[in-house]
């Protein structure tokens, strides 16, 4: 993920009042490993289908 697409995630987070651990329950991962997406040191297939969630839940 880009750091731009992080900070964007991040923001947004803030702007619905959501924690980061609510965004991994939604998407039934762990924190941890949504916190790896978005620090890009997950970068497949996988992980590119979380962000597609990821965008699609925030509006991004």
């Amino acid at each position: 993920m880009s750091e731009d697409l992080s900070i964007r995630v991040r923001n947004e987070l803030y702007k619905k009042k959501m924690k980061h651990a609510e965004l991994a329950q939604m998407l039934g991962i762990s924190g941890a490993y949504l916190s790896d997406i978005l620090n890009g040191k997950r970068t497949g297939p996988k992980a590119q289908g979380h962000i597609k969630h990821i965008r699609k839940i925030l509006g991004i």
